[in-house]
């Protein structure tokens, strides 16, 4: 059963362009160590009534809005391995540098797949 790492962060709207590029690098990288999917995703419709929509739930700021991602793998254990590749890449170092957001207001987890199309 595949295996998912999900992360939720506020990201200033003012960093998205420099945020896109870091993501492209970081999807090549985790492609190229063989993860099966990278996906980033920005927030769009974030104001759901009746729920807690994801800015109220991990505190926005004036200017920021959500990302939300995920990577995928075929395992637990394939997800060690792709990211052991990752951190030893030379790429990984330079992405981890200089992060246009705050990484101590990320979430982030490893998932086990419950139900998968």
């Amino acid at each position: 059963m595949t295996y998912i790492d999900g992360f939720v962060f506020p990201l200033p709207k003012k960093n998205l362009a420099k945020y896109r590029k870091m993501a492209a690098l970081g999807c090549k990288l985790w492609m190229k160590h063989g993860a099966l999917q990278f996906v980033e995703t920005v927030g769009d419709d974030l104001d759901i009534k009746g729920l807690l929509p994801f800015p109220k739930g991990i505190k926005t700021k004036p200017g920021e809005t959500v990302v939300f991602s995920f990577i995928v793998y075929k395992s637990k254990a394939h997800r060690k391995q792709v990211m052991a590749a990752v951190m030893k890449d030379i790429d990984a170092a330079k992405m981890m540098k200089d992060m246009p957001f705050d990484m101590k207001r990320m979430m982030c987890g490893g998932f086990k797949v419950l139900v998968s199309s």
